[in-house]
C-alpha cells in the first residue's frame, strides 16, 4: 500500500516542482529584463548606435542602407543586438580606471564589453556626423532615472582624422564636465530623465569624435560612448535682427563677387563614397557662395554638412549656410558629403559664384 501511495504521489510532486521552476524562472527573466533594459545614451550628437537605431531601426533590413549609411550598415550585419541595445554600452568595475579598462582601438565599444556586442562601432570610417559649433551641449538621455557621480566629454585634438585612425586615448581632450547630479536635478522626459553638459573645443573644424563618460550614481557602472560630429565654426549666440522688406524691390542686384572651389574625393567603398568641397574667398571679402557641378557617371548626393546641397538630375547645387557664408578675403571654407556610385566615380570641375 506504501508503494502505491508513492507511485500516485510522484506524477503529482514532479508536477509541482515544475510549476514552481516555472514561476522562478519568469521572476528571474523579468527581474534580469528589468536590471538591463533600461539605461542610457547620448541622445544629441547622437551615438553610434543610437543613431543607427534611430535612423534604422523601424527599416533595418532595407538594403539601401549599405549605400546610404554604410557604417551603420556594417554594424547592422554584425550584430544587431548593438543597435536594439543602444542603452547599455557599459562596463562594470571599473572604480574610475577608463584608460585601464579599456584599450586604444577599443573605446567605442567599451572595450568589447558584453561579449563583443558592440565591436563594429569601433569601425574606422566615415559615420554620420552631427553638425556642431565649438560651443556645444551634449544630451544624455538616462531611461532609468539613474543620475551621475560624473559625465565627462571629450573631443579629439585637431588634426585627428576619423576616417583612417582607430581612436586612443591620446586623440582626446576634455571638453566639458559635470559633477555628482541625482536624477532628481535632471529634466523629466517622457520615460526617465535627460541632462545637457556644456563643452567647448576652441580650435576644432571638421569631422572629429565627441567621447562622452557617464559614470552612473546606482552602482559601479561606466558608460562609454562615441558621437560623431562636424565642427562648422562658431554660430551667433543670439538670433540677428530682422527688418520688415522693403516694399518696393530693391532697383540693382546684389555685386557679384570672386570665389573658387576645389572637389576631392575623401573616402570611397563599394557603392559609394565621401567627398569635400573647400571654397576659397578672391581678392575681396563675400558673403555668400555657391558651388555647382554636374556628375558624369550617375553619382548621387545623399546627406551633406556646412551646406544646403540640392541635386537636379546630375546637376548639384551647393549653398553655404547661416555660418560660413561670410568670408573675408582669401579665407576658406569647406563642406562634405556622402554619396552613392555604380563603379565610375569621375571627379567634376566645381564653379563657385558669390555676392559681395
Amino acid at each position: 500500500m506504501s508503494t502505491l501511495i508513492r507511485r500516485r504521489s510522484t506524477p503529482r510532486r514532479a508536477a509541482w516542482l515544475i510549476a514552481v521552476g516555472a514561476v522562478v524562472a519568469l521572476l528571474l527573466t523579468t527581474a534580469l529584463a528589468n536590471s538591463v533594459s533600461a539605461h542610457g545614451s547620448v541622445v544629441d550628437p547622437a551615438s553610434r548606435n543610437y543613431g543607427c537605431w534611430q535612423r534604422w531601426g523601424s527599416d533595418f533590413q532595407n538594403p539601401n542602407m549599405a549605400t546610404l549609411d554604410p557604417m551603420c550598415w556594417q554594424a547592422w550585419q554584425a550584430d544587431p543586438n548593438a543597435m536594439w541595445n543602444w542603452n547599455g554600452l557599459f562596463r562594470e568595475g571599473v572604480a574610475g580606471n577608463h584608460q585601464a579598462a579599456i584599450p586604444d582601438g577599443q573605446l567605442c565599444s567599451a572595450g568589447h564589453t558584453s561579449s563583443g556586442r558592440y565591436n563594429a562601432l569601433d569601425t574606422v570610417g566615415a559615420w554620420k556626423t552631427s553638425p556642431v559649433t565649438n560651443s556645444f551641449r551634449i544630451k544624455f538621455y538616462d531611461q532609468a532615472s539613474h543620475g551621475a557621480d560624473y559625465i565627462r566629454v571629450y573631443v579629439t585634438k585637431q588634426g585627428f582624422n576619423a576616417l583612417t585612425k582607430p581612436l586612443a586615448w591620446s586623440d582626446l581632450e576634455l571638453a566639458g564636465q559635470i559633477g555628482n547630479t541625482p536624477a532628481s536635478q535632471w529634466t523629466p522626459e517622457a520615460q526617465g530623465v535627460s541632462i545637457q553638459v556644456p563643452a567647448n573645443a576652441p580650435g576644432r573644424t571638421g569631422r572629429h569624435i565627441v567621447y562622452t563618460i557617464w559614470q552612473a550614481s546606482h552602482l559601479d557602472q561606466s558608460y562609454y560612448l562615441c558621437s560623431d560630429v562636424d565642427f562648422g565654426g562658431d554660430a551667433p549666440t543670439t538670433p540677428p535682427t530682422t527688418t520688415p522688406p522693403p516694399t518696393t524691390p530693391p532697383t540693382t542686384p546684389p555685386a557679384t563677387g570672386g570665389c573658387a572651389a576645389t572637389y576631392r574625393v575623401t573616402n570611397s567603398w563599394t557603392g559609394g563614397f565621401q567627398g569635400e568641397v573647400e571654397v576659397t574667398a578672391g581678392a575681396s571679402a563675400i558673403k555668400s557662395w555657391t558651388v555647382t557641378w554636374t556628375y558624369a557617371n550617375g553619382q548621387q548626393v545623399s546627406s551633406s554638412w556646412n551646406a544646403t546641397v540640392t541635386s537636379s538630375g546630375a546637376t548639384v547645387t551647393a549653398r553655404n549656410v547661416a555660418y560660413n557664408g561670410t568670408l573675408a578675403a582669401g579665407a576658406k571654407t569647406a563642406f562634405g558629403f556622402l554619396g552613392s556610385s555604380t563603379g565610375t566615380n569621375t571627379a567634376p570641375t566645381p564653379t563657385c559664384t558669390a555676392t559681395v
